[in-house]
């Protein structure tokens, strides 16, 4: 039988068989399914209908089911539970959790915001998976549909609809600088900052153009590097008097430990909006809610932590 003619019986009545199996009685039959008994005997008349079958014998007050019964009896158990399952509101316990979660992340939320929530997630639920996909914006509604991607963490460079959205925090742009640097000791000016070398680190999400926005009018930068990790700029820093401009929480993080002086930029740049991106399809299930819950609950932290921390509120 094709699923469309499955579609077209009526499945309520497997569920009053199930019942019938269990009682063996019409009247209590109907008293547990809210029917009345002439209603619960019609019930009963589809069923042979619909099976071919009759079903039951009576023998006194109760019903004697035929072998097609007690057959169809084993067969009814497990599917009829699973939708059970599946229909009962239920806590989710994500100690019990076994989901694989695919995150679309750029590197600068890899680095600088994914790790301090991982923790937890592990915590709470030890034995769920996470992959990490390179984020792409021009293809971020496929990513989170088709391409089988759980949310994305982002700063969206368009508009998202039909996607779901959640704002996780401000982020803004500092520069790091060498101790050795001219200007490691005086305050960078916009004309220091278009003078010196450049680095660029995990700077993604369109941040870049918003910076060339801020500045357009002025010479270009003379702009030596782009790189996704800090690594590539630590490896030229004490060879010239590079400037890296970075994320402000990824220069909080990274700075004492290299040796490295942070900057504010030397021209007004608005922090700007990082997001947690779903599509309507994870919107009401219960695992992917957590997730995001706690993805949002730690981070929302962490980012407002270094808000304060680097004065920027």
């Amino acid at each position: 039988m094709e699923l469309e003619e499955v579609y077209r019986r009526d499945l309520n009545l497997l569920v009053a068989l199930k019942v019938l199996l269990e009682e063996c009685s019409v009247s209590r039959a109907a008293v547990r399914l809210s029917l009345s008994q002439s209603a619960m005997s019609r019930v009963l008349g589809r069923l042979r209908d619909l099976l071919g079958d009759p079903l039951f014998t009576r023998q006194g007050q109760h019903l004697i089911p035929t072998q097609r019964a007690l057959e169809l009896n084993e067969s009814l158990n497990d599917p009829l539970e699973a939708l059970r399952i599946l229909l009962t509101p239920s806590d989710f316990r994500p100690e019990l959790c076994d989901q694989r979660f695919v995150i679309a992340t750029t590197d600068y939320a890899m680095q600088t915001i994914l790790p301090f929530a991982l923790p937890r997630i592990y915590e709470e639920a030890p034995n769920i998976s996470l992959k990490f996909e390179p984020l792409q914006h021009d293809h971020l509604l496929s990513q989170l549909t088709t391409d089988g991607c759980d949310m994305a963490i982002c700063r969206p460079t368009g508009p998202v609809d039909p996607l779901c959205r959640d704002n996780l925090g401000l982020v803004s742009v500092f520069c790091l600088l060498s101790k050795n640097h001219p200007m490691a000791d005086q305050l960078l000016t916009l004309d220091d900052y278009l003078t010196f070398p450049h680095a660029m680190i995990a700077i993604s999400d369109g941040v870049k153009s918003l910076i060339d926005e801020s500045l357009r009018g002025y010479r270009q930068r003379k702009m030596v590097l782009r790189a996704y990790h800090l690594e590539a700029a630590l490896a030229i820093v004490d060879k010239m008097p590079l400037i890296i401009t970075v994320p402000a929480d990824l220069a909080y993080l990274v700075a004492e430990k290299h040796n490295l002086v942070i900057k504010s930029l030397p021209f007004e740049f608005k922090p700007f909006d990082y997001s947690l991106i779903w599509h309507q399809r994870c919107e009401h299930s219960a695992s992917q809610i957590w997730l995001r819950n706690l993805i949002k609950e730690e981070c929302g932290r962490l980012i407002d932590k270094r808000i304060h921390d680097m004065g920027l509120a």
